[in-house]
């Protein structure tokens, strides 16, 4: 899909990604590159069939780091490793999630430990080190949250517990990191139909459902993600942080 707006300032800019790799994260690496930026992403499964689709549009390919985020000493050196490539990172997108679906009887210490790993600790601590390199000059914090949380879904009570937790870190860091010129939004997207979810969870009745509560009738696609979060990476939405900005088709409201 081609993207509606340039981000002049964009290029040339050091970004970082969590699971870039596929889905959701996938098209917003190839937004990016789109824009001229420069990116790196870490991700569990290999990607270089993906890299390589990249460099043949492109020009020029990402860097991908193969690592899991839970591992939060990989995870920095991973980031680490970016800033020695393409310079400091000046745009973290944290993307990468798990909603397996769960209930509450079933639910076991280690699966709840790990599901808070993955959707909420990962989080935080990419936000550490982005904010270490972004100290002095500044830069842009993207978090994906969802809008599972705000519709009070069951089916998955601790995913939606960390996006929920998601977007209260995401002002606290915000209040925090402000004095350093470093921006920190959430992205709740609604339901993105990446393949994933057309092939696990995705049951014509539930598809025909959740467009009976959309405003916009149309599924969503990771595509539909590539301009907001190039907009709030870009200094075009420089008075914006803090915010939680809902893309969801028209499913919930805010404000």
């Amino acid at each position: 899909m081609d993207q509606p707006a340039t981000f002049h300032d964009l290029k040339g800019a050091s970004v970082f990604i969590t699971g870039g790799g596929s889905g959701v994260g996938a098209s917003l690496t190839d937004g990016f590159l789109a824009q001229g930026a420069n990116v790196a992403f870490i991700g569990r499964s290999d990607a270089t069939g993906f890299v390589e689709e990249m460099r043949d549009k492109h020009g020029r390919e990402p860097l991908f780091l193969q690592g899991d985020i839970t591992d939060t000493e990989l995870l920095h050196a991973t980031m680490a490793k970016a800033a020695e490539t393409f310079g400091p990172i000046k745009v973290l997108v944290n993307n990468a999630a798990n909603d397996k679906r769960h209930g509450l009887s079933e639910t076991t210490t280690e699966f709840w430990d790990w599901m808070i790993e993955v959707n909420l600790k990962a989080y935080y601590f990419a936000c550490q080190e982005a904010a270490r390199q972004m100290q002095d000059t500044g830069g842009s914090i993207i978090n994906f949250s969802s809008i599972s949380y705000m519709m009070g879904n069951s089916g998955y009570p601790i995913y939606t517990t960390s996006n929920a937790g998601i977007t209260g870190m995401t002002r606290s860091l915000a209040r925090e990191l402000g004095p350093q010129k470093i921006r920190i939004n959430a992205l709740a997207p609604g339901w993105v139909l990446t393949q994933k979810q057309l092939d696990m969870w995705a049951t014509p009745e539930d598809l025909a459902a959740h467009m009976e509560r959309q405003c916009l009738k149309e599924h969503l696609t990771p595509e539909d993600m590539i301009a907001p979060t190039l907009f709030l990476a870009s200094d075009a939405s420089r008075a914006m942080t803090g915010q939680c900005m809902v893309v969801d088709g028209g499913v919930v409201t805010t404000g």
